[in-house]
């Protein structure tokens, strides 16, 4: 009898230990999980910056815009702002500037000289001298009566060779040379240093006349006009009937 009772005390405690392991349990443990996921804290969304336009490169000024109605006309300045920014520097619009005024202060003189050639105005009439050249045989009177290309032509290679003489000394000066003084014990010349060559390196003025940016403004002008002449005229020289402006000539 005591064996049959304690057979079934173990049969009731073993059947309440399966009823409280079994589906009875399970809301606790799903209840407890939605706990855990509640206390579970949102993950925080990372917004990703917006990307910084790179800043676009200061343009150069260009001096010398030509006056124009109502305003100012800049011919190239597409490609003047690519030469001082993109491919170069303020430095490189510098040096495009002095070139520029180089080119027209030479196409002035060239511009003289053509037309005093034209109207007679020619060194045979003013100068004491018969002859260019006695070795030679060259005489003004002869480099008068031809067109100012044929006349230049007709110099003898010794009157070219003082006259590009002339020129490289100048320009050797103004690179050698800043503020009015040669510049010793540097590496690089002066006038080949970025914004050294300005254009006004000679510092040549005995009248001590006021160099004001309408005057720069004017005799840059003034040499991009005699540009366009001296090309006309050339032109209209060695090739009959290319320019169809008639001239004063």
């Amino acid at each position: 009898m005591k064996i049959t009772l304690s057979v079934l005390a173990g049969l009731s405690m073993a059947e309440a230990f399966t009823q409280s392991s079994g589906p009875m349990a399970r809301p606790a443990v799903v209840k407890m999980s939605e706990e855990a996921v509640a206390e579970e804290e949102p993950a925080e969304v990372v917004e990703e910056p917006e990307p910084v336009p790179e800043p676009e490169p200061a343009t150069v000024e260009l001096f010398g815009k030509a006056p124009f109605i109502g305003g100012e006309l800049f011919l190239g300045e597409t490609e003047w702002n690519k030469f001082t920014t993109e491919y170069g520097s303020a430095e490189t619009g510098t040096y495009l500037r002095a070139a520029e005024l180089k080119h027209g202060r030479s196409a002035m003189l060239a511009t003289v000289g053509f037309a005093l050639q034209k109207f007679g105005v020619t060194f045979d009439k003013i100068s004491p001298h018969e002859y260019l050249s006695v070795s030679q045989g060259v005489k003004f009177a002869d480099l008068a009566a031809m067109g100012p290309v044929a006349a230049i032509k007709a110099c003898p290679v010794e009157g070219l060779a003082q006259i590009f003489a002339v020129i490289a000394a100048i320009e050797i000066y103004e690179l050698t040379h800043r503020d009015g003084e040669i510049k010793e014990g540097e590496s690089v010349p002066p006038g080949l240093q970025a914004g050294g060559l300005t254009g006004y390196n000679l510092n040549y003025n005995p009248l001590k006349i006021e160099i004001t940016d309408r005057r720069k403004l004017v005799e840059l002008q003034n040499g991009r006009a005699a540009m366009f002449a001296i090309s006309a005229w050339v032109a209209a020289e060695t090739i009959p009937g290319s320019v169809p402006i008639p001239l004063l000539w």
